[in-house]
């Protein structure tokens, strides 16, 4: 799966340290909002001495972005923020629910940040949930459990998919050198692909075929062994 011919050109490698995030259909989004550039927030913060206020304000609404990239919030309505960045939505909320506050402030976050991880090997893809947004590859891999026994280190894909059109990155981790290709920082829906080895692959599927001749063999020996015996 995920094959890519030989010559295919892969892209380059992101020089960002932190490529901003886009939001993307999907994705669900935790929105709080606040008037006054936030005072109620920081007010509650320094110290009203209430817990409950302080749960109040480290729990978001989720809202789901839709497939058309809208996303339905209070008093405006569907708002479309799909392809923005969390700074440019979270300033368009904020001229948008101008209207109705007095110097709105507006927080937001992707609450379903994930990446899919294939080790190496059938059977053992995962998902991660990327709890901070600085999540780097070599990070992912071990959440993972490593790349597998017959996975090439050498030949590690990123697939990007949250981009207008999909990137394919190919990592080397084969060499200490790598390592600076490890730090790659992941996006949300990245795939990570780590090719298994062919000739490992064919071994496995050859001794399977021969191990069930050698129990049709052995299943016919028997049987003929009885057949003497009686």
């Amino acid at each position: 799966m995920l094959r890519t011919n030989k010559n295919y050109k892969y892209a380059e490698i992101p020089k960002e340290d932190n490529p901003q995030y886009r939001i993307s259909p999907n994705d669900i989004i935790e929105f709080r909002i606040y008037s006054n550039d936030g005072f109620k927030m920081i007010d509650i913060i320094s110290g009203a001495g209430d817990g409950r206020s302080m749960n109040t304000i480290q729990q978001g609404i989720p809202y789901l972005v839709e497939q058309d990239g809208l996303v339905k919030l209070p008093t405006i309505g569907r708002v479309k923020l799909s392809g923005m960045t969390l700074r440019e939505a979270e300033m368009e909320l904020e001229k948008l629910y101008s209207e109705y506050y007095i110097k709105p402030f507006v927080l937001l976050s992707v609450a379903n940040k994930r990446v899919i991880v294939f080790p190496g090997s059938p059977g053992d893809a995962k998902v991660i949930k990327l709890e901070n947004n600085n999540t780097t590859l070599i990070e992912a891999l071990a959440l993972a459990g490593g790349i597998s026994e017959i996975g090439k280190a050498k030949r590690i894909k990123i697939i990007r998919r949250n981009l207008p059109e999909p990137q394919v990155y190919l990592i080397d981790l084969s060499t200490i050198d790598g390592i600076k290709q490890a730090d790659l920082i992941l996006q949300a829906n990245d795939i990570i692909y780590v090719e298994p080895t062919k000739f490992t692959r064919v071994s496995r599927e050859v001794l399977r075929d021969v191990a069930s001749i050698l129990s049709i063999l052995t299943s016919a020996l028997i049987v003929y062994r009885f057949s003497k015996v009686f």
